[in-house]
């Protein structure tokens, strides 16, 4: 901890999943003061998101791979001097004049407490995870269409599944893990339906021999498929969802290499839930707002342009996991830690082993290129935009339809997704754009990008008018959580 409440902390990191809890404990066992902040009351992110302890799971590890690797974590977390705080969601992040950061957020379990909480810190890492990616297929707004991750989420934190019957789609391997835990809880899987495939990955034969446990894994969810009697298609995609008041089919299409419906392939399955996805996007708008440089990805993302110690193109910002790129758990927990030893080398003048450092540097070279192939293999390509009609609902908070969007484009002489938005409100709804981005940059540059480029919003999250109205009260180490006037 600082020594008052006026310093501020060495280190804010924001996010509490892997690449976050990894960062934060490293940097404190290093003798730095660090905060922790994160919008779930509990530590773990998506990828280890687990039950609430009032729901009485016997065995939350039987939801996760590699669960040891969590609870030694936490456990380091919870021996550090650490000060987490939960229920925090960081909206923004402004620097002081030649001055300590200060990490803005609202507090509360839905972000919408009556008065901000502000945290002041000398550096920040930024361990903000990604979001799914989303392409519309008509009918996907019926209630029992999920997020794939959705699902999981579902299961992994409530013990609930959002269907009996659940066909699982999109692209990318998140897919088989959504499938194969889906049905290890008792639903049944119809298929699931990826719209590329796997071949791509014999072109990267030494992405594939550097990450053995990869290929293990792989092998693990194809044993469950089978076990399951779970039927895998390949280069096809969900391209129509039926029913009335909730999903009771989806129409099943081949695709070609451009990811164009195959006309007379068309097959129809009944099902009563849809978990779909196609893919991660780096959550990078709190860095975005500060500026900092940005990359673009093998699969038509954005992430965070880093140097090899983690830092971005702004001094005493940070980054690590998925913000750098999507690659998993255990590479975000590897970056995570160079990050914290980069830190209190910068701060405390900390002189790392050389030999762990090396080290370091080639497990996250070796599952960075992993993480690159298959990125590569699972690139949506753009004619996935023949399958909605004009009255497909693209931007659900807005209810902007396909044919709107056509219009301002070809009508209106809109040529990028900003545009659009101005002329349609499609992304300026309550999701900012994460669920219909890609889809209507797709439609903007007719075919061309799959990604809109990375925005400076200068708030990365909903904010409630009262956190923005709150008096700027004296800030220190700690969160601000004096009521505002008027409270």
């Amino acid at each position: 901890m600082p020594d008052s409440v006026s310093d501020p902390y060495d280190l804010a990191v924001i996010g509490a999943g892997p690449a976050g809890l990894a960062g934060a404990v490293t940097a404190a066992e290093l003798g730095l003061s660090v905060a922790l902040l994160d919008a779930s009351p509990q530590t773990g992110g998506q990828f280890y998101r687990h039950p609430a302890p009032a729901l009485g799971a016997a065995r939350p590890e039987a939801l996760h791979h590699d669960w040891r690797a969590f609870t030694t974590l936490r456990g380091r977390l919870e021996r550090s001097d650490v000060q987490h705080l939960a229920g925090h969601h960081v909206w923004a992040i402004t620097q002081e004049d030649d001055g300590p950061w200060v990490v803005h957020a609202a507090t509360g379990a839905d972000g919408t407490a009556e008065h901000p909480a502000r945290v002041r810190a000398r550096t920040v890492l930024l361990a903000t995870g990604a979001y799914e990616r989303q392409l519309p297929a008509p009918g996907w707004t019926l209630p029992g269409v999920v997020g794939a991750g959705g699902a999981q989420a579902m299961l992994k934190s409530g013990l609930v599944l959002p269907g009996r019957r659940i066909v699982v789609a999109g692209s990318g391997p998140l897919l088989l893990a959504v499938a194969t835990s889906l049905a290890a809880a008792g639903a049944r899987i119809p298929a699931v339906i990826e719209a590329s495939g796997y071949r791509g990955y014999t072109r990267h034969p030494r992405a594939l021999a550097a990450n053995p446990r990869k290929l293990t894994e792989a092998a693990a969810h194809g044993a469950a498929l089978l076990r399951h009697r779970i039927p895998l298609r390949t280069h096809s995609a969900v391209t129509e969802v039926h029913g009335t008041d909730r999903v009771a089919a989806v129409t099943v299409t081949r695709l070609d290499r451009d990811w164009r419906p195959v006309p007379g392939t068309a097959r129809r399955i009944t099902c009563d839930a849809l978990a779909i996805g196609h893919g991660l996007v780096p959550q990078i708008e709190l860095a975005t707002a500060l500026s900092c440089a940005t990359r673009p990805t093998a699969d038509g993302t954005t992430a965070l342009a880093l140097n090899g110690l983690q830092e971005t193109s702004v001094r005493g910002i940070w980054a690590a996991g998925e913000t750098g790129g999507v690659g998993g758990a255990q590479l975000a927990m590897v970056e995570g830690e160079m990050a914290g030893i980069a830190v209190a080398a910068r701060l405390h003048g900390y002189r790392p082993p050389a030999r762990r450092i090396r080290e370091l540097c080639r497990r996250r070279d070796r599952m960075r290129a992993f993480a690159e192939a298959m990125a590569a293999c699972h690139t949506p390509a753009a004619g996935w935009a023949d399958w909605l009609t004009d009255d497909t609902e693209v931007c659900r908070c807005e209810e902007v339809t396909a044919g709107e969007i056509r219009e301002a484009v070809t009508g209106l002489g809109a040529r990028d997704a900003r545009t659009v938005k101005l002329l349609t409100r499609a992304g300026m709804g309550w999701c900012q754009g994460r669920m219909c981005g890609t889809a209507t940059a797709c439609l903007a540059a007719a075919g061309g990008a799959v990604q809109p480029p990375a925005e400076r919003r200068p708030f990365a999250v909903p904010v409630p008018l009262s956190a923005l109205a709150a008096p700027d009260a004296p800030t220190g180490s700690r969160p601000d959580t004096t009521p505002a006037a008027g409270d």
